[in-house]
Parts: structure tokens; sequence; C-alpha cells
């Protein structure tokens, strides 16, 4: 089975919570000496945030986009032992084992668009991959993205909302081949002018090669769920089979469908 080449770190100083987000993520270090943002498998939608959080991650980064490394990091005990929020603690006490953490960027800024820009193809590139991966995030309310390096590169973030069908699994066959109807609120919608073109090129780079190797990589214990019966391997089978099913119908389905929500909006 052909997996990725995740880091894996061990988490040593935790540094400060990042109140932004609802699941409370934290800025924190490792034994490699980087810091990392990191998401707790003890918080929100589990397990489950982080799968979305991984697999819109790298294939994100396989279409081309900048994304902030990933690397998978253990938490102990000991963690965040110091920290005197009872909140926080309750959330590293039921994150012990492996959770998620990304690369921090540091001196990035939130995307803004009444201040940033972002060209066509860019965004057009961007637009395919949130109604591909279903992100409901990426809205002018809730960008999701960063300028850094003086302001001139765009950077992703934030893929725990992808994947939205795997909170119900049922349907999930039907929702595979569905128009994704929140691109309309998508922030880099009406500047997309050319999402077929998107389209064309992306399926070059996202491949069904390239998908099943990126949901091969996610960690086992990631994809137990408590009361079920679905196996690490029938889960990965259902994430495949949803994204290449996703890929092959993507011009009639989601394409078309945010073609027609810009030329509404512009």
């Amino acid at each position: 089975m052909e997996k990725l080449d995740i880091r894996h770190q061990h988490l040593e100083r935790y540094i400060l919570p990042l109140r932004e987000g609802g699941s409370l993520p934290a800025l924190a270090e490792a034994d490699d000496g980087f810091r990392y943002v990191v998401k707790f498998r003890g918080a929100g939608h589990g397990n489950k945030a982080l799968v979305a959080e991984f697999i819109g991650g790298e294939i994100a980064r396989a279409a081309g986009m900048n994304v902030p490394e990933i690397v998978f990091v253990d938490i102990d005990e000991d963690f965040g032992r110091t920290e005197g929020d009872e909140e926080i603690q309750d959330l590293l006490k039921a994150s012990r084992g492996l959770n998620l953490g990304l690369h921090f960027l540091n001196g990035a800024i939130t995307y803004d668009p009444a201040v940033n820009s972002v060209d066509p193809v860019t965004a057009s590139r961007v637009v395919w991959l949130d109604a591909f991966l279903t992100n409901v995030d990426r809205t002018a309310r809730n960008t999701n993205m960063l300028m850094w390096h003086n302001n001139r590169e765009l950077w992703l973030i934030d893929h725990g909302a992808t994947l939205y069908f795997h909170h119900n699994w049922d349907g999930w066959e039907k929702a595979a081949l569905s128009p994704f109807p929140y691109i309309k609120d998508h922030v880099l919608l009406p500047v997309a002018g050319q999402l077929r073109e998107a389209d064309e090129q992306l399926k070059e780079l996202v491949t069904p090669e390239l998908i099943e190797r990126v949901v091969n990589s996610v960690p086992d214990e990631w994809l137990i769920e408590e009361g079920s019966t679905l196996t690490p391997d029938d889960r990965r089978r259902v994430y495949i089979k949803f994204l290449t099913d996703r890929l092959a119908a993507s011009s009639s389905t989601f394409v078309s469908h945010a073609i027609d929500a810009r030329e509404k909006l512009v």
C-alpha cells in the first residue's frame, strides 16, 4: 500500500491557544525545534476533522497549492500540564496519542478580499479544489487563506470542514455525484473565470492514483469509530471511491454548478 512520506514528531511545549477557531487549536513546539499549529483529536468533530484536514491539505498540495507542511504529532500525558485553563486541560487529556500539526507560517496575515487580490487562474483552481472536496469554509467571513512572504503568496489552511459527507455515512454514493451548493458563498468565486481550464489542468495532477496514496496515508487510529463495525480499510475504500467518482464526474457536476453560481454574481 503506497503512502506519502509524512514526518512524525513529538510535541514538547504548549505555547498558546489559537482561539480564532471553534475547535481550539494551539501553537506548540515539537522535538524538531519547529512550531506547529496543532489540530486536536479531542476537539469538536474529533478524528473526522483530522482526516478531512489531512486529505484536504495533501490533495491541495498535489494540486499545486501552497499548504503548510502537515506533520503527525504525538501528545503524551505531560504535554501542556502547566496550562491553567481547565477547558484546555480537558482537551489535551482527550487528545493523547496521534494528532495533526501544520507548520507555523510566522508573520503570515489573513487574506482579506478587500485588500488582497488573487488572479483568475489561482482563484479558479482554489474554487475547483473546494468544490471537489466539498469545503464549506472558505467564505468572506472566514477565508481560511493566508498571505505570506511580503503578502505575495497565497496559502491555504484549515481543511477540517471538507468531506462533510463523512459525518453521516449514509448516502455517500449520491453525495459523490452531487453539485456543491455552498460554492455560491466562496470568497474567490467572483474572480474564478477559468473554471473549465482549471478542471482540465487539475485532473492531470489530482489523479485516482494520487487520491489512493493520500487516503492510504491516513493513520488507522483516526479511522476507528466507537460503536461502528467499519474497519479503517473499509473507511479508506469509501473515501477513495467518493473522491474518484467525484473526480470522474467533475465537469458535469460541481464545475458546471460553480460556473452557474458565478454567472449569477457577475
